[in-house]
């Protein structure tokens, strides 16, 4: 028997044992190798399923109580949950794991057949006949793809890759094939190569149904909402009394701007599904960010109470930011937390609402702990590390000096339009935005992801060989290559603008790509937007961001980013002309508002206009955290909300560093 020196080899011997009957040797080797290694998530599998087999069940249960909590969203360990409750006679118990084992790996075949089964048994003829359907297209599926879906749903990414573009080379038409590799690579960030993936895979395949749902995704998330919509609306064409066509046609109409159809499109589905939980929290963020917030109130509500366990609609009140929950509501929160049988997303998202519940009442110590669960939870979802974090940034500062600004001068389009709101979030950059956008001849926008992706593109397919690639590539690019790129960004971004002269963009982590911004768009302005660290880093930890930001999910990563920040815009500050960032101090704002202004317009080279000052009445559409702040007259309520937390921030504080008292140098 192979020696737990090499789990690998180790867990090889203890599959073939499995496929032989001898389960106890199985259990054995996973025993030996979880004495070594105790959260290693294949071990603790087949551990389960060892102990399953060999009647100890007790012993499975736990084993898959470790799992889950290690790996919160592997397939398998829900599936030989299903497994295990269906053995223990536990027939509902046993469809909910089976759910959600194909919720999280949609490939498992295991599962789908043994949803219908247990759903004929329960006299669920469509759940059953679904669930056969699924199981048969997976059943058919190449082998290959089989295994690039078991890769991409187990976390094997990059295997996955591999295996997906081997197959394509093979088969270039192949839509599933197409529709895997743009999965990845919308994983992995490459937006542009999914976008082109679906766009052919669609003229392949105009009827598939799941290519056009997943194209709409991906043009979502490169922020092409036109383009979206139109995806949207061919659906619709199709069927256009389908709930679901309809729930996309309102979540595009609303990305669009276009919040009285999303409303009426939101209405439409409820009327057909009065209780359909995800519509109704869809609902509540459309009019949240249209402000409506009492109506928003009561779609979240009403999501939460047909669906006590529906997460995001706990956190949809939470982060209304005004809305305070009462003490039964406290209690339906902790009890909810503890259940058992939620999914990992909604415990994240219940977290952070009870921490919020906690803080409100003066709780802190209570508020924090729930805070840190949220967070511990939500950071075993992510891939980000300090250490790639500070490469980056040693790339930048490295790179983009003095002589290659020098040599790269007189280049770019020269359009004005553009006004960079940059920084850390919960910095005080949706105010700026707000102040800004009350001006007549600007027009405020949303976090545009233009530059991030300008970036990846030019990081190329080397960007893990050759992570420094960009900005490297800044020192080759020529007078047109500059050019062409700010152009692009300008006509990429006309989308979101009402026609006003100028527009903002407060996209935050920009701040990493300042050099890109000045060669492609050297008369953009750029406004650096700083606060408090302990406030700025504080606020981040307690936030849960719907995507991207994900430096924020642990005390240390967060205060070595904003280390980072401060270290990277002084490099910026250096090696660009005097005067070609504004540093905007959150603190000053509250302390100064009218001052501030003026200065901010000034910068901008805007005349002064009262409606600045005035932001609060401002009516415009603000999708942030901040919403229901900047809708309200300027107040110091959010100044050193850290304190009472004091005694649980020092791993903030070692990380902050020098950056903890001088941050304004």
């Amino acid at each position: 028997m192979t020696t737990t020196a090499d789990p690998e080899a180790s867990l090889r011997d203890a599959q073939k044992a499995i496929q032989s009957g001898n389960f106890a040797a199985a259990a054995a080797i996973a025993d030996a190798i979880l004495a070594e290694h105790p959260e290693h998530k294949d071990a603790l599998y087949m551990a389960a399923v060892s102990a399953r087999y060999e009647g100890r069940h007790e012993d499975a249960a736990q084993h898959l109580s470790a799992l889950k909590s290690v790996s919160p969203d592997f397939g398998r360990a829900y599936q030989e949950e299903g497994h295990l409750k269906r053995k223990l006679g536990d027939i509902a118990g046993a469809i909910s794991a089976f759910e959600r084992a194909t919720r999280y790996n949609p490939s498992l075949v295991a599962s789908w057949t043994a949803l219908a089964e247990l759903y004929g048994q329960s006299d669920n003829s469509t759940a059953a006949v679904n669930a056969r359907a699924q199981a048969d297209r997976v059943r058919a599926l190449p082998r290959e793809l089989l295994a690039v879906t078991n890769h991409i749903h187990e976390g094997r990414i990059f295997r996955a890759e591999e295996i997906a573009r081997a197959f394509l080379q093979r088969n270039p038409t192949h839509v599933e094939g197409m529709r895997l590799l743009a999965d990845i690579g919308s994983r992995l960030g490459v937006q542009e190569d999914a976008d082109f993936l679906l766009e052919s895979a669609v003229g392949l395949d105009p009827d598939n149904i799941q290519l056009r749902l997943d194209y709409i995704q991906v043009l979502r998330k490169r922020q092409k909402f036109s383009e979206a919509l139109e995806q949207a609306k061919a659906l619709m064409a199709r069927d256009p009394d389908n709930p679901v066509f309809q729930s996309h046609f309102a979540i595009e109409s609303m990305q669009a701007g276009d919040y009285e159809t999303a409303l009426d499109q939101f209405e439409k589905v409820l009327q057909k599904l009065p209780d359909d939980a995800a519509t109704l929290v869809s609902r509540g963020h459309a009019l949240k960010t249209y402000g409506r917030t009492e109506d928003a109130i009561a779609s979240y509500r009403a999501a939460r109470d047909v669906a006590p366990g529906q997460g995001d609609a706990w956190y949809g009140l939470a982060n209304l930011k005004t809305y305070k929950f009462d003490d039964e509501e406290l209690a339906r929160l902790q009890a909810q937390f503890s259940a058992p049988d939620i999914d990992h997303m909604s415990r994240i998202h219940i977290a952070f609402a009870l921490g919020k519940a906690q803080e409100d009442r003066g709780n802190h110590d209570a508020a924090f702990a729930a805070y840190a669960q949220g967070n511990a939870l939500k950071h075993q979802t992510v891939r980000y590390t300090t250490e790639q974090m500070h490469e980056e940034f040693d790339a930048q500062k490295a790179i983009c000096t003095e002589d290659l600004f020098d040599a790269q001068s007189g280049k770019g389009c020269d359009a004005p339009d553009p006004i960079f709101i940059l920084g850390l979030p919960r910095a005080g950059s949706t105010l700026i935005e707000q102040i800004l956008a009350s001006h007549p001849v600007v027009d405020g926008t949303l976090e545009l992801p233009n530059i991030l992706s300008l970036a990846h593109r030019l990081r190329g397919r080397k960007q893990l060989t050759d992570r420094e690639r960009y900005p490297r590539i800044l020192h080759e690019l020529g007078a047109d290559d500059l050019q062409a790129l700010g152009e692009e960004y300008v006509e990429t971004t006309r989308i979101h603008r009402q026609g006003a002269a100028f527009f903002t963009d407060k996209m935050p982590n920009n701040f990493r790509h300042i050099g890109l911004i000045h060669l492609i768009l050297p008369n953009a302005k750029i406004i650096d937007a700083r606060r408090h660290p302990m406030d700025c880093c504080w606020s981040g930890f307690k936030q849960l961001f719907a995507e991207g930001q994900e430096f924020t999910y642990s005390l240390e990563d967060i205060g070595n980013y904003y280390r980072g920040y401060v270290d990277l815009m002084a490099h910026w500050e250096r090696v660009l002309p005097e005067g070609r960032i504004l540093r905007v101090q959150h603190e000053d704002v509250l302390d100064d508002l009218g001052g501030q202004v003026r200065r901010i317009l000034d910068y901008c080279g805007l005349p002064f206009d009262q409606a600045c000052v005035d932001f609060h009445k401002t009516d415009r559409a603000v999708r942030t955290a901040s919403s229901e702040q900047v809708r309200k007259p300027i107040n110091k309520s959010g100044v050193e909300q850290w304190r009472p937390y004091e005694a649980h921030l020092e791993p903030l504080k070692t990380a902050l560093g020098p950056a903890l008292t001088h941050y304004r140098d």
